[in-house]
């Protein structure tokens, strides 16, 4: 769900000390004499590496999707390393990996068994360790470059969704997830400095009299003009409680303004309502550690809508939606299905297989709702919307959604980077996989020329997909059938306008309603079609 989905976070470190570490290179390492060393770059830590190293092939073995030796993550990560000196290249021959520079074997290292996740992390280490001291590139390349030059590598033998970011990236993802301390604007880097896009609701710049618009011309006294982004970012991050001084320029005016602001806990915001007509307009632009609160917070301004009887309809928008914490998904669907099934994940560790029922608290349950999807609707998004229509809830509109059903567990490593690793799929309350095939609508707005020849073919039921080919068992690894289920609604990308004022129709009139939205499932009992796609589509 980043960019995707579920996180669990685990600290994986086994230490080694240095005089077992002498000993490892005594007994495994053979080398050339090394008259010809190069100057190294002080910051590596060859212990330090060996437990980075077991930690990412322990984490790869324990929950990756698949079973992937690490023999094979650490020879992949290893010749990673010709990316920084071409000149560097690592091979398996017999019993030993051989380190070759410049055509030379300058290092022969005993192979350890194809499973021996500590064995191959000796090995990365002291190959990394030998190759710094014949290669004068290896030797400036910083710890975190090799790092994320040999995961990189290791990654490559995964799948698209799996990922290592470095320490850095790492701390950004954590505070787009959890939240951090800051005054909640979101900006633009111009000339004169900082533009304010947007000030986030009920936080310290919103407090403090902030607005749109507004140009940060100076920070803690010094020019903001010329910053970076990721400098302007660090500055106006902070400890929580801690004051940052700013001096803004207001649009329309020369006079400078001098703010002060204090940080507080910010969790970017990912929903937001509208009264649109008589519907109520939300949308969920992702799924982090707030969602679900702040949806619920915007459902008790659509349930005074509803009282001042000014409600026909919720219009959820999930368009353009990547995804987010599987939780939040589930937690977020719970809002609007009363019983049954929500989703389940299935993967190869025991702990993946996980079962999410809905409680009965629909906070809404007689208002009528859609639900928008396009090909850019991806993984929490797609749970979202699987749930809402298998359940009957909602009537989904749009196109098919974008087929990213794998759920990532994110694991902290020793240097305080993360492995982002795909550890189940997950399975619509229905029993079909999402993987690969993403969800077709109910009503499908792709394939439509012109608002006119839509607004007749909803009239008509030609924009109608028959719950049958929904809910078809088709492998997510058969790429033909898929291909053909979705070609009954290609995926679209843009916001088309028309899916709006097809869900305005919809909602102001209850027998086109009806139509759409009649093939309600008991999720309850999808057990037999889950056991069935289950067989076709875990690896």
């Amino acid at each position: 769900m980043t960019q995707g989905a579920f996180f669990r976070f685990s600290e994986t470190c086994q230490c080694m000390g240095r005089k077992a570490l002498a000993v490892s290179l005594a007994l495994l390492l053979i080398s050339c004499a090394r008259s010809d060393a190069v100057p190294q770059n002080q910051d590596f830590d060859t212990a330090r590496a060996q437990r980075m190293f077991s930690a990412g092939y322990q984490d790869v073995s324990a929950v990756f999707i698949r079973d992937v030796p690490p023999e094979q993550l650490a020879m992949a990560g290893l010749n990673g390393l010709n990316t920084i000196d071409p000149k560097v290249s690592v091979i398996r021959q017999g019993k030993e990996v051989l380190l070759i520079v410049d055509s030379d074997i300058v290092a022969r290292i005993d192979a350890p068994r194809a499973s021996d996740t500590e064995g191959w992390a000796r090995v990365t280490a002291l190959v990394l360790w030998e190759g710094r001291a014949r290669s004068s590139k290896l030797a400036e390349a910083s710890s975190e470059t090799l790092y994320e030059t040999v995961f990189d590598g290791m990654i490559s033998q995964l799948d698209t969704y799996s990922r290592y970011s470095g320490r850095d990236e790492a701390r950004e993802n954590r505070a787009g997830r959890d939240g951090f301390g800051g005054i909640g604007v979101r900006i633009q880097v111009i000339r004169e400095g900082v533009k304010i896009v947007s000030v986030m609701e009920e936080t310290p710049a919103q407090k403090s009299g902030m607005q749109d618009g507004d140009v940060v011309v100076a920070i803690d006294g010094e020019s903001a003009a010329g910053m970076s982004q990721r400098d302007i970012v660090r500055r106006l991050r902070g400890p929580l409680d801690s004051r940052v001084a700013l001096k803004v320029k207001r649009r329309d005016s020369d006079r400078l303004l001098d703010i002060q602001v204090v940080r507080a806990h910010i969790v970017p915001q990912t929903v937001s309502y509208r009264q649109d007509g008589s519907s109520a307009y939300i949308r969920v632009s992702g799924f982090n550690q707030s969602t679900t609160r702040t949806l619920r917070q915007k459902l008790a301004e659509v349930e005074e809508q509803r009282k001042r009887g000014q409600l026909d309809g919720i219009i959820l928008d999930l368009r353009d939606n990547p995804g987010g914490l599987l939780d939040q998904a589930v937690s977020v669907a719970d809002l609007f299905v009363e019983t049954g099934r929500i989703v389940s994940t299935h993967g190869r560790h025991p702990d993946s297989h996980q079962y999410f029922e809905a409680r009965s608290d629909d906070v809404l349950d007689e208002v009528p709702m859609v639900v928008l999807v396009n090909g850019n609707s991806a993984s929490a998004s797609e749970i979202v919307a699987a749930a809402l229509q298998d359940s009957g809830r909602a009537v989904v509109i749009g196109s098919n959604s974008f087929g990213k059903g794998t759920v990532q567990t994110v694991l902290r490593l020793p240097n305080e980077g993360e492995l982002t690793l795909t550890w189940a799929r997950f399975h619509a309350p229905s029993g079909y996989a999402l993987h690969h095939r993403g969800i077709l609508p109910d009503v499908c707005t792709s394939k439509v020329a012109t608002r006119e020849q839509g607004l007749r073919d909803l009239d008509d039921g030609t924009l109608l997909i028959a719950p049958a080919l929904q809910q078809a068992a088709v492998s997510p690894d058969d790429e033909t059938a898929l291909a053909a289920l979705r070609l009954n609604c290609p995926l679209r990308e843009d916001d088309n306008d028309l899916d709006v004022e097809i869900s305005h129709r919809l909602l102001e009139n209850p027998d086109l309603y009806q139509r759409a939205h009649g093939h309600q499932i008991d999720t309850a009992k999808g057990g037999n079609q889950l056991s069935k796609n289950l067989n076709q589509s875990l690896d």
